[in-house]
């Protein structure tokens, strides 16, 4: 076995694991419903987590890096076309995960600019998502540039819109906080100083080596037609991080957030 397919192996591991942990919290969030408003909430996050998980479940399975169409597996199934189709689901019903959470704690605790940000992620995450098959299309990876800056903006944003409702959080409300605080700076800084920076590199390589880009019509049939098998670690080396770590914590974070009670109380303040 190759480098590259001892990874692949791993992926596909994670994939079957995290679909477990997805059916065994579902199970459990059944067996101990809450009373209140809370369920709907977190039954509507069961089923965009469960979008989330098939999806990079999927792309586990069938990973295909972009740009230049390398495949693992030699099928339409591992095709451009399809795996970036199934990736907008995915991510699309991150984003909704991520904004529905972020609403409700903003509804609680009253604070505008964090409704504000609650509103502004999915549109931000489907303008980036135009961006991505821009990029994808047409192999011009100043459109990844932009979809990764709207990626680490929309969490710039969410971390200074929860970081502002702290003072307002009940104790149990500032747990989440503090966790999605963290994971929001680390996502971040991951977007700012590593991968936007990546794509930036390959869209100067590009533009240095006179590379001819394709129109977004030919850019559909090439992604639906055309894809190169390889297992070669070199083919796959810079996007083992990424890969890895979207596919396993990301999915991770998905499933956590179907456990969040909402509403999070709001402290008491004390009176005069």
């Amino acid at each position: 076995m190759t480098d590259a397919t001892i990874w692949w192996t791993l992926l596909c591991a994670i994939a079957g694991l995290n679909l477990i942990a997805w059916t065994a919290s579902t199970a459990w969030l059944h067996r101990n419903r809450p009373d209140g408003t809370t369920w709907p909430h977190q039954r509507l996050q069961l089923v965009l987590s469960a979008l989330y998980v098939l999806g990079c479940g999927y792309r586990s399975v069938m990973p295909v890096f972009d740009v230049p169409r390398v495949v693992m597996v030699d099928s339409f199934a591992s095709s451009v076309i399809v795996g970036r189709t199934v990736a907008t689901i995915a991510e699309l019903s991150f984003a909704a995960q991520w904004a529905l959470l972020l609403r409700g704690i903003a509804l609680t605790t009253g604070h505008r600019f964090s409704l504000w940000v609650a509103c502004a992620i999915v549109p931000m995450i489907a303008i980036a998502e135009v961006h991505s098959w821009y990029a994808v299309l047409t192999t011009r990876n100043i459109g990844h540039v932009v979809e990764e800056v709207l990626w680490g903006s929309a969490a710039v944003l969410s971390v200074a819109a929860m970081g502002a409702m702290w003072p307002q959080a009940s104790a149990r409300g500032r747990r989440w906080l503090g966790a999605a605080i963290a994971a929001g700076m680390l996502y971040a800084a991951y977007m700012f100083f590593i991968d936007v920076p990546m794509y930036w590199a390959r869209w100067l390589a590009d533009e240095v080596a006179g590379r001819t880009y394709t129109t977004v019509a030919a850019g559909i049939a090439d992604a639906a037609g055309r894809w190169h098998v390889s297992h070669d670690w070199a083919h796959w080396r810079s996007e083992v991080v990424w890969m890895t770590s979207y596919f396993s914590v990301a999915v991770w974070i998905s499933i956590g957030m179907a456990h969040a009670r909402l509403p999070l109380r709001v402290a008491q303040r004390a009176r005069p």
